[in-house]
C-alpha cells in the first residue's frame, strides 16, 4: 500500500531564538531542534522512517520561516526512490520564506534505482529580504556497488517562481544524454548548490559568491566538471557533475561554508548528524 505523507514546518523568531513548530500526517518527522551555533539559527534533522519510495509514494513537505528566523534543515541519511513497475514515486517540497527570514535547505542525496519512475520537485518562494543557500544532489544508481541505473527515469524540477526554473527528465534508455560529452559524459552524480536572494542583488555581492565558488572548485578534482553562473539578479549557483556522489558533496560543503560566512557572517560550521 503507498505511502501518502505530509509535513509543515514552521520558523519563527521568539524572545531572539529561532523556534521551529511541525505538523505532520504519515511518516515524516522532525528530530529534536539544536543549536550548535546559539539561539539564533535553529538546526533541524528531517526523517521518513520508511527510508525510500516505491511506486504511488508521495511526500510533501512544506517549510514557512518568519521574518528574522533562521533554521538549517538536513537530513540523517540518503533519499531513496526505489524501482517501481506502475506509479510515480514523488517528492514535493515547497519553501516560503518573510522578510528577513533565512533557511538552509541541505538534504543528503536522493539516490533513484534501476527501474524506478521518481519525481522531485523543489519550490522556493522567497520574499524580498529573504535568503536561502540550498542543494540538491542525486545519484543515479549505485555503480560502486554493482547497481548501474539500467532503467526508470527521474523527473527534476526547481524553481523560484517567475525568476528560476531548471527542469528536465532522465531516462536510462536515454544513452546519448547519459554517455554524451554534452550530457552527463558518463557521470552519476548531478549536484546544485543555490544561493536564492528575495530580490535582486548587487552585482559586487554575487560576484563575490561567483570568485569564491570557482575558486573552490579550480582547486578540487572536479574542476573540469563544475561551474558556477548567476543566470538571474536573484540567483547563483554552483552545478557539479561527478562519477560518485562523495567528492560532490565534499565540493559543495566547501562552497556553502564559505557562502554563509561571506554572506552571514556565520562559522563554517556543519550540522552534527553528518559526523555521525
Amino acid at each position: 500500500m503507498p505511502w501518502h505523507a505530509r509535513l509543515q514546518l514552521d520558523y519563527s523568531l521568539e524572545a531572539g531564538r529561532s523556534v521551529a513548530r511541525f505538523r505532520h500526517d504519515g511518516p515524516l518527522r522532525i528530530l529534536q531542534s539544536l543549536y550548535p551555533e546559539g539561539d539564533a539559527t535553529c538546526h533541524n534533522v528531517l526523517v521518513h522512517p520508511p527510508g525510500g519510495l516505491v511506486g504511488g509514494d508521495t511526500l510533501a513537505i512544506d517549510v514557512h520561516a518568519a521574518g528574522a528566523s533562521h533554521g538549517l534543515i538536513t537530513t540523517p541519511g540518503a533519499a531513496r526512490f526505489y524501482r517501481s513497475a506502475g506509479e510515480a514515486a514523488v517528492q514535493r517540497t515547497h519553501i516560503a520564506l518573510d522578510a528577513g527570514a533565512r533557511l538552509e535547505w541541505l538534504p543528503l542525496e536522493a539516490i533513484c534505482y534501476s527501474g524506478c519512475r521518481a519525481e522531485n520537485h523543489l519550490i522556493l518562494r522567497p520574499a524580498p529580504g529573504a535568503e536561502l543557500i540550498g542543494w540538491d544532489v542525486t545519484a543515479l544508481g549505485l555503480p560502486g556497488a554493482g547497481q548501474p541505473f539500467e532503467r526508470g527515469s527521474l523527473l527534476l524540477h526547481i524553481e523560484v517562481p517567475g525568476v528560476w526554473l531548471e527542469r528536465g527528465r532522465i531516462d536510462a534508455a536515454d544513452q546519448r544524454l547519459l554517455g554524451s560529452p554534452v550530457g552527463l559524459a558518463g557521470h552519476r552524480c548531478m549536484a546544485s548548490l543555490f544561493f536564492v536572494a528575495g530580490a535582486p542583488i548587487t552585482r559586487v555581492r554575487r560576484d563575490t559568491l561567483l570568485d569564491l565558488a570557482r575558486a573552490r572548485a579550480d582547486a578540487h578534482g572536479l574542476r573540469d566538471s563544475a561551474g558556477a553562473t548567476s543566470p538571474n539578479a536573484q540567483i547563483v549557483v554552483l552545478r557539479v557533475l561527478a562519477p560518485v556522489v562523495e567528492p560532490a558533496m565534499q565540493l559543495l560543503r566547501q562552497v556553502w561554508q564559505a557562502w554563509r560566512t561571506e554572506l552571514w557572517q556565520l562559522p563554517p560550521a556543519s550540522p552534527r548528524i553528518w559526523a555521525t
